[in-house]
């Protein structure tokens, strides 16, 4: 099957298969708290390569206190003069916490490298601490896993044009974006770089095909749910308590507060 592409993905098998995994999602999510696990899932990958759908579909039935996503923006001043990871260290999870780095510390193997906003030597250095910062998480108790979206180049372009024809994805897309078509190789061989340096064994990087999103963002989160060894925890046993017998209270009037008006009756 090397080369061959793969068919389009049934909605509804899509559906039925994301509705299962999200329920293991849920139990590792209380796996994780229960004995106190550290993960950290970093999700890189080019512009438009489906990583943000894919963190929307893993935390979307997750606990926020539990499982939170780490988008973080451009370094300000101050951050800037500060050693390369200390920020990304600050979102680090505790124990029994999940994070979701929507692009990571790799900022500066890909765009940083690519548009020169980071010299050579910053770039150099980078490549030499990353694999000794990502042990020392790994020693340390985390568990981390990274996935690398890979996208063609005609798809990533064929969405870009479909985000700037629709009003609701159009925020998705930014100049730095759109220049990035015009530097495919130079991304393509900043990857390559970084695979080289940062894809050791204790972290390992995992290819997740995403031409076609929904095999993509199932095939990621099947991938996670197996390289972990957790298992359902029993829930405590709750009940609804008998409601108490009324004691004669009474809401104000209506007219001293104020509603949202009744759109809907309108429609």
């Amino acid at each position: 099957m090397a080369g061959k592409k793969a068919a389009k993905l049934p909605r509804t098998t899509y559906e039925t298969e994301l509705l299962r995994l999200q329920t293991e999602l849920v139990k590792l999510q209380e796996w994780v708290r229960a004995e106190g696990t550290r993960l950290v899932i970093v999700f890189e990958g080019r512009d438009a390569a489906g990583k943000g759908g894919t963190i929307k579909r893993v935390s979307e039935h997750l606990n926020p206190r539990v499982a939170r996503i780490a988008a973080l923006p451009k370094p300000t001043d101050r951050q800037r003069t500060q050693w390369y990871f200390q920020r990304y260290v600050e979102h680090l999870p505790a124990a029994g916490e999940i994070v979701l780095f929507d692009r990571s510390w790799y900022n500066r193997a890909g765009v940083e490298r690519v548009m020169g906003f980071c010299s050579k030597e910053e770039y150099q250095l980078f490549l030499r601490q990353c694999p000794i910062f990502e042990r020392m998480l790994v020693e340390d108790g985390i568990v981390l896993r990274k996935y690398w979206f890979s996208v063609s180049d005609a798809v990533q372009q064929d969405r870009f044009r479909r985000r700037l024809e629709d009003p609701l994805r159009r925020w998705k897309l930014s100049p730095m974006d759109l220049e990035s078509i015009t530097h495919w190789e130079a991304y393509s061989r900043a990857k390559d770089e970084m695979l080289v340096h940062t894809d050791i064994s204790e972290a390992p990087w995992y290819i997740v095909e995403s031409d076609d999103k929904r095999r993509a963002r199932l095939n990621m989160i099947d991938h996670l749910l197996g390289s972990l060894p957790y298992h359902e925890v029993t829930p405590p046993v709750l009940e609804l308590p008998p409601r108490p017998p009324a004691t004669g209270y009474e809401r104000p009037p209506r007219d001293l507060q104020t509603y949202v008006p009744d759109h809907a009756a309108s429609l």
